[in-house]
């Protein structure tokens, strides 16, 4: 027997391994209490303290048979206290980090996926505006804008002055303005000089 272990306690222990509820009540009621502002002393959380101290007393209960018989319960239950409790804060801290570190890039994911859903549909409607346009109009408009190319490639390609081709992309740009006015909003203000 323990040096650490009284007389009476060693004794109450042989009855708890060998299945006695009384036994188990006795430590319950010895420690509890103790055990819980223990616990609570490192998480200041008296509701969680009393569920991990719980946790630890139904450990001990369903491991009964496998304590040394000279096992120092109080001593036990404290170990398992602490270690418990150090336990929880790690996993918080990391919980806490990882939260930290992915809930700024899951917002960011999300206002950049609701961005290209908002300049989706602003190019579908652009698409829209240009198809409204005249058929030289629009032919140049999207060799500038669509295809790259300068003015005066465009006025080699169509046989036509530069000047022309400057003149219908303004009346496009005009035109497609116009079009787009009832929907002038935030997204068009962002995006439309990029479009155009």
């Amino acid at each position: 027997m323990s040096s650490n272990v009284s007389n009476e306690e060693f004794f109450i222990l042989q009855k708890m391994i060998e299945g006695d509820e009384d036994a188990f009540k006795y430590f319950f009621d010895t420690y509890y209490d103790d055990l819980c502002n223990f616990v609570n002393s490192y998480l200041r959380d008296q509701t969680l303290s009393e569920d991990i101290v719980q946790s630890i007393f139904i450990y001990l209960w369903e491991k009964k048979e496998s304590l040394p018989s000279d096992c120092s319960v109080k001593s036990y239950l404290y170990a398992a206290s602490k270690n418990k409790s150090l336990n929880y804060l790690r996993n918080l801290k990391n919980q806490n980090r990882i939260t930290g570190e992915i809930m700024p890039r899951a917002e960011l994911f999300s206002e950049a996926a609701d961005r290209f859903l908002e300049f989706e549909e602003l190019k579908k409607i652009i698409g829209n505006a240009v198809d409204e346009l005249p058929a030289q109009c629009k032919t140049i408009y999207r060799l500038s804008r669509d295809a790259g190319m300068t003015n005066r490639e465009i006025a080699e390609e169509l046989g036509i002055s530069s000047k022309t081709v400057e003149n219908q992309i303004t009346i496009a740009i005009k035109k497609i303005k116009d079009f787009l006015h009832p929907y002038y909003d935030q997204i068009f203000i962002l995006f439309l000089s990029n479009l155009l």
